[in-house]
């Protein structure tokens, strides 16, 4: 038996909206979509490196407000990528935690990512 990693689900309002955060704002591309009729709910996969997120459109599927912890490396590089762009609706912050440098981020329907660098040990 071999369980993997999981993939969250979250729930989004608006295709567009979506995209200009998701895919313009922090980088992750589509990899696909399913629609299972052209007047019906989107659900798709997205990913950037090893990251990757379910964004759905289906009533059920998460609920606004959900959190998300996603441990990485290189915080402060991702930190001055996304100031960089200049988008007006997030200028996020690196904070540090006595578990790591954490940079949160809420997406355009309530949900929050949570980016975290944890501390690595010495000795």
């Amino acid at each position: 038996m071999h369980l993997d990693h999981p993939i969250p689900i979250l729930r989004i309002f608006s295709i567009p909206l979506a995209q200009t955060f998701y895919l313009d704002f922090l980088g992750f591309e589509k990899r696909w979509e399913h629609r299972f009729a052209p007047d019906l709910p989107l659900y798709m996969e997205i990913a950037r490196d090893s990251l990757v997120l379910h964004l759905s459109e289906h009533f059920g599927d998460g609920t606004p407000g959900s959190a998300v912890f996603l441990p990485m490396e290189g915080i402060h590089a991702l930190q001055q990528e996304l100031i960089s762009k200049k988008a007006s609706f997030a200028r996020p912050g690196v904070t540090k935690e006595s578990w790591g440098f954490t940079m949160n981020i809420a997406d355009p329907f309530g949900n929050h990512l949570r980016f975290c660098e944890q501390h690595h040990e010495h000795g």
